[in-house]
């Protein structure tokens, strides 16, 4: 199969997942909130000390920074892995460690049936280091667009530092959130496929 025919499968696939997805009952981010309003109706920001709120409402530009970093990592893994390796390149390309830690965390996440889960994948139960770790293991194929692995490190590091302070309600100085956009600018750049 020349690269044109793996380009245009790989296309049609990705078009077919959509649309079963679509037609299966897929809920878009419209179709569950309608408005900003809406939402912090619903998380109740009203009752909360205002100067909380207003420092999270800051981080929340970063979060969402961070987040889709780390699900465009998951995807690119996810895409690169099954081109190359085939549908079962979560159990031949990623090591037991990280399985079983994936894994661990579905099986609390499927004991806790009234909570929304994180997703049905593997991969989305991956923490952002083990991300690395995946494409470390597997780097003759990611090679091809990162080049090197210790410049991707630098950039997980330091991105794993943010979201830590992030995701444990802390606020960060301009300088890192600064920090943060110009290391996913670089990734964006180097990796855009």
């Amino acid at each position: 199969m020349n690269n044109l025919d793996r380009a245009y499968s790989f296309v049609m696939k990705a078009h077919l997942t959509e649309e079963a997805l679509d037609n299966a009952g897929r809920m878009t981010r419209r179709s569950v909130f309608h408005n900003q309003e809406e939402l912090e109706t619903l998380a109740s920001i009203s009752v909360l000390d205002e100067r909380h709120v207003a420092a999270a409402r800051e981080m929340a530009v970063v979060y969402v920074a961070i987040a889709a970093f780390e699900n465009s990592v998951r995807e690119l893994i996810s895409r690169t892995l099954l081109e190359d390796k085939g549908e079962d390149w979560w159990s031949t390309s990623v090591s037991e460690k990280i399985r079983m830690l994936a894994n661990q965390r579905m099986e609390e996440e499927v004991k806790v049936r009234w909570h929304s889960q994180r997703g049905q994948d593997p991969i989305n139960f991956t923490m952002l280091p083990n991300l690395l770790n995946i494409i470390r293991q597997n780097f003759s194929q990611f090679e091809p667009f990162i080049h090197n692995i210790d410049w991707a490190a630098q950039i997980f590091d330091a991105i794993e530092r943010s979201r830590n302070v992030i995701m444990h309600s802390g606020t960060l100085a301009k300088r890192d959130v600064a920090r943060v956009g110009s290391l996913i600018n670089d990734w964006s750049r180097q990796v855009a496929t």
